[in-house]
């Protein structure tokens, strides 16, 4: 996979497809492969004309490990995501992320939406402002010596996860604990891009899309029927409803 620096950090991403540019930031304990290539979205987006960027977030994936907390706040990873559209020469791109990624997403549409052309907040709800989800308990889990260890449900699901995906768990910590800085409700307001927000309606991670939806009043809601926040991301509702949001957007 190609990869590119960006400071002394190496992030690693695909680049596949023609047409208009769209970049996809994968999630926690994720990876672009894991959020992107394996659920079939490359290969959907592809077929549909467009140009598929997928960024490996620091600490996930190829990209360099870090361990750290201060080096995976919101912004920082935010400008990772700004830096790979500039080494590939694109000024302007649709963003959708899941998750993590979704909070990514949504600071880079509230702060450079010059570079955003539309955004898509995956797996992420009013959590966005009021918290929720993954926090100490995660991060606790990820470090525990052994899954059998863990008694928290979430800790067991994240970590679980992430044994799955064969992640640097130490890392995973240190990401939780950078990137937990909440957008306040003033920011997701000034948000004007486009913006498709699509979570699971059994989803207890993301926080309510609708309640998201009347911070951030342009947005379109989209409910993925049946799902929780693992299950969604592959969902068939959630790519037919990103292919027309996609294909309507100015």
């Amino acid at each position: 996979m190609p990869s590119f620096h960006n400071g002394n950090v190496e992030i690693a991403y695909l680049d596949e497809g023609e047409g208009d540019p769209i970049l996809l930031i994968h999630g926690f304990a994720s990876s672009k492969n894991v959020n992107w290539v394996y659920p079939g979205w490359v290969s959907e987006l592809t077929k549909a004309g467009r140009r598929v960027i997928a960024i490996d977030n620091r600490g996930h994936g190829e990209s360099t490990k870090l361990y750290d907390p201060e080096e995976y706040h919101i912004g920082v990873m935010a400008a990772d995501a700004r830096a790979l559209l500039d080494h590939l020469g694109i000024a302007r791109a649709d963003i959708m992320g899941y998750s993590m990624g979704g909070r990514i997403t949504a600071y880079l549409a509230y702060s450079t939406p010059q570079r955003v052309r539309s955004a898509v907040l995956g797996g992420i709800g009013i959590g966005l402002i009021a918290g929720g989800g993954p926090g100490e308990n995660v991060a606790t889990a990820l470090e525990a010596d052994q899954l059998a260890d863990v008694t928290d449900p979430m800790g067991r699901t994240f970590r679980a996860f992430a044994d799955q995906t064969r992640s640097d768990r130490r890392a995973l910590a240190a990401c939780l604990r950078g990137s937990r800085r909440l957008m306040t409700r003033d920011e997701a307001a000034a948000i004007t891009v486009p913006t498709l927000i699509a979570v699971g309606t059994t989803d207890d991670v993301a926080g309510s899309a609708h309640a998201l939806g009347e911070v951030i009043t342009q947005a379109q809601v989209l409910d993925i029927p049946d799902r929780d926040h693992m299950r969604a991301v592959g969902d068939r509702v959630y790519k037919a409803g990103v292919r027309e949001f996609l294909a309507q957007r100015p």
